[in-house]
């Protein structure tokens, strides 16, 4: 009898049906307790798969451990590359504390002086009654807010005429009847006439003039050109194009919540009028965005990381599923550039790091194998999401997840110790990255040597399905990815760059709910891209995005690497370190 139809019938089976041969006896028990087992793998994996759904609904984010489990574990000796001497010790400096109490405004912000004097009475000297003077003052600040102000900018374009020409042309009129009204006469402009009345003059001279009086009147007309605009025939400025893109991809704000706050200030702007310019604005920062895509691929590493997004789909009663996904550069190409993909088919990371060459550090995602087939991608495992799942696993197995977290967060302080000393000792690049490959091979090779010989000799005493047996199996299985990063210093351990480049989609996608479709979508990678890349570089985004606007339209190509966000802030510093030297 089979053990998923022996179950049914054991539950309405009594002890007068049961066989009185006890080998039938015992062959019955052997199925009953094999279909217990089942029945109570079964259960623990739904209990974990609802652990986990109430954490991620109701629960922290946090994956934090309990500090006391370092407790069971050795601290690993950790030995200091230079020793510097007593005096160089003595002059570094120590780390600066916490200071309480007001502090002083920044020194950049505009002042507005509010001077408070006596009145003439209390001026008044008690003792000869002479006024007394003003020996010196006392200055107190307050932050003081303004609110942000919509201003309209007029583009007057002046119009200019020739009066010598417009001279000779009257004196080349033909002569008209006494008794007609000398209606050309009071139209035309003189030296003296306004320049602004000189379209309508030569509009009336038209009429009468001889074509060659018409083509020199024509000829010697001019009018101020507007300045390039990228975006053309646009309601909105760079300034405000710049407040709006950082205001939705910075700052998560629904477009319907800016249509309120305009119309606060009695300007209406409706929320499509908000998406067009958004659309048209990333259609002009689209090479550039293009260049910075370029630029991550000179990499010696690229990190990457994809979520979803809801996108609004005209076809059915309900959103589909959208993709963005988030490429990390390197230290010295530190762009995050974003790309959105209607689906998570494997073609999109495909296509973008088509012509990559190096480390390329992500998730165990299938889609990536055909990526490292080739041998040019060098597949780089990441420990946070194997982390994860022993995290996960905690309330199934304590005793083996709580030891690999142990293991773990041993190989993070050795990363955070090898990172202050590089800083200590004020170490660059290069020797810094030196530094850290040497401690890895010292003391994180031995850790991750030993953490692989347990789960091999622990992995049969696990169940394959159960959360810890799927942690078993992601790390075994990512092995080789996951202690490659001990073989080079400039190597990360984890993805988390491009895991928080993420965290600000995940923001936003709780404020705007989803994407209006796939154009969207598009834009949307762009301006997440440009804004997102300045705050990872500490560069205020709409300073630059407003400068980058009112550039773009007259930037060549050639100079267009000019306005990549870090060396846009590189020549903004210098020309201010100029200004003031």
């Amino acid at each position: 009898m089979h053990a998923t139809t022996l179950m049914p019938v054991a539950a309405t089976c009594t002890i007068a049906d049961l066989p009185d041969d006890a080998v039938v006896l015992k062959r019955m028990l052997e199925e009953l307790l094999v279909a217990f087992r089942a029945r109570c793998q079964e259960s623990d994996q739904l209990q974990a798969r609802l652990d986990q759904v109430l954490r991620r609904l109701y629960g922290p984010r946090s994956e934090r451990g309990d500090p006391n489990q370092l407790l069971l574990f050795a601290e690993p000796p950790v030995e200091v590359a230079v020793t510097p001497p007593a005096s160089a010790a003595a002059d570094t400096p120590k780390k600066r504390r916490h200071e309480h109490g007001r502090q002083r405004p920044p020194a950049h912000l505009q002042r507005v002086r509010r001077v408070h004097a006596l009145p003439e009475v209390e001026r008044l000297c008690p003792c000869c009654g002479v006024a007394r003077q003003v020996i010196g003052e006392e200055v107190s600040e307050q932050y003081d807010c303004v609110p942000q102000t919509l201003r309209v900018i007029q583009h007057v374009r002046l119009k200019y005429a020739c009066s010598g020409c417009e001279q000779r042309r009257r004196q080349q009129r033909p002569q008209l009847p006494a008794d007609t009204p000398d209606a050309v006469n009071s139209t035309l402009p003189t030296a003296a006439t306004p320049v602004v009345a000189a379209t309508a003059a030569v509009a009336s001279a038209a009429t009468v003039a001889t074509p060659t009086a018409v083509a020199v009147a024509v000829a010697t007309l001019v009018t101020a050109p507007l300045p390039c605009e990228g975006v053309p025939r646009c309601l909105a400025a760079p300034g405000l194009l710049a407040q709006v893109i950082v205001s939705k991809f910075g700052d998560h704000l629904p477009l319907y919540r800016l249509e309120q706050i305009f119309s606060r200030q009695g300007v209406p702007l409706s929320r499509s009028t908000l998406c067009d310019w958004l659309k048209r604005a990333a259609d002009l920062l689209k090479p550039l965005c293009d260049l910075m895509a370029q630029e991550v691929l000179r990499s010696l590493v690229v990190q990457s990381d994809d979520t979803p997004v809801p996108v609004q789909d005209g076809s059915r009663d309900h959103t589909r599923q959208g993709r963005l996904w988030v490429y990390s550069g390197d230290v010295t190409h530190a762009y995050l550039v974003y790309q959105y993909s209607p689906n998570r088919e494997q073609d999109w990371p495909l296509a973008f790091l088509a012509n990559y060459r190096g480390f390329f550090q992500a998730d165990a995602y299938t889609g990536y194998d055909k990526l490292f087939a080739s041998g040019q991608v060098v597949e780089l495992g990441c420990w946070a999401h194997a982390r994860r799942k022993f995290f996960e696993a905690q309330k199934t197995d304590p005793e083996r997840a709580t030891y690999v977290l142990g293991v773990i967060r041993q190989l993070y302080v050795i990363e955070k110790k090898a990172r202050e000393e590089s800083a200590r000792l004020g170490l660059p690049l290069a020797e810094s990255w030196a530094l850290r490959q040497r401690w890895r091979q010292e003391q994180s090779v031995p850790l991750l040597t030993t953490l692989c010989q347990w789960l091999e000799k622990e992995r049969p005493n696990v169940l394959p399905k159960s959360p810890i047996g799927e942690a078993f199996t992601y790390a075994l299985n990512q092995w080789q990815a996951l202690q490659r990063y001990t073989t080079q210093g400039f190597l990360e351990i984890d993805n988390n760059a491009a895991e928080r480049a993420l965290r600000a989609v995940a923001i936003g996608r709780k404020n705007y709910l989803s994407f209006g479709s796939d154009v969207g979508g598009q834009t949307a990678a762009t301006l997440y891209t440009l804004v997102q890349t300045c705050k990872r570089l500490g560069i205020e985004p709409w300073r630059y995005l407003r400068d980058v606007l009112e550039r773009m339209p007259t930037c060549p190509a050639e100079s267009l690497a000019e306005l990549l966000p870090d060396r846009w802030a590189a020549a903004q510093r210098a020309a201010a370190t100029a200004d003031t030297g």
